[in-house]
């Protein structure tokens, strides 16, 4: 028999019948509790050896016998401060081994759980008839595949035209449009006028007109009256 199992018997033997055992929860609780007081307790005792230190320089060498005995309470407050570290330790480890006791209650209580409902899904399936439910999937499947391969197979479907018939025609209609985009094609008007005889020189000019003086525009020019006689 292991140890835990005697303290667990030997605290059962011992305590009150007619109160059970306390849950993880409360146990937990009272730790953090007595782990809050300690902390205070040592907070406190860490402020007293400070202060004696503090009276123990203060008198020096000028009351040694005062110097002393702050001296000796200093002892006696770190001897209690070393014993409240140890039982924060202990306390400590008892926590984390009572925390970690009720995680693994809990796991395993849910691990029994889901076994249980695994059970229950269970008992309503046959071995065979899921034997004989995979064998008619699988023949499913392959008939799917069949109709798939039969569905996309050519089937011979235009394989009675004649290849080279089709480049004929097809060379004869590229034809036909590089004839029609001759047609459009537009040459450069010749010019009217006489060509210049040699590169850069212009054009001859026309003659010009060689008409009478008092024939301008085709009219003949009437005579300007004199001013003067119209003064008069």
């Amino acid at each position: 028999m292991s140890k835990i199992s005697k303290l667990l018997k030997g605290g059962g033997a011992r305590g009150s019948p007619s109160r059970g055992a306390p849950s993880a929860q409360e146990a937990l609780a009272r730790l953090r509790e007595t782990e809050e007081m300690l902390s205070k307790k040592q907070a406190f005792l860490e402020g007293r050896i400070e202060r004696e230190l503090a009276a123990a320089r203060h008198h020096g060498t000028r009351n040694r016998r005062a110097a002393l005995q702050a001296l000796k309470r200093k002892k006696r407050y770190e001897k209690q401060l070393s014993q409240i570290d140890g039982t924060l330790s202990t306390i400590e480890f008892q926590r984390e081994a009572l925390e970690n006791s009720h995680t693994n209650t809990e796991v395993l209580k849910n691990m029994g759980y889901a076994a249980q409902a695994m059970k229950k899904v269970h008992a309503n399936m046959d071995l065979n008839k899921i034997d004989d439910l995979m064998q008619d999937i699988t023949e499913q499947q392959d008939i799917a595949q069949e109709i798939s391969e039969a569905i996309s197979n050519r089937a011979g479907f235009g394989d009675e035209f004649d290849e080279d018939e089709l480049l004929a025609e097809l060379e004869e209609l590229e034809q036909e449009e590089m004839n029609k985009r001759t047609a459009e094609v537009r040459l450069p008007s010749v010019p009217a006028g006489p060509l210049p005889a040699r590169p850069g020189e212009l054009p001859a000019r026309p003659p010009p007109f060689q008409g009478s003086g008092s024939d301008v525009g085709g009219r003949e020019e009437e005579p300007i009256p004199d001013m003067r006689l119209t003064l008069l």
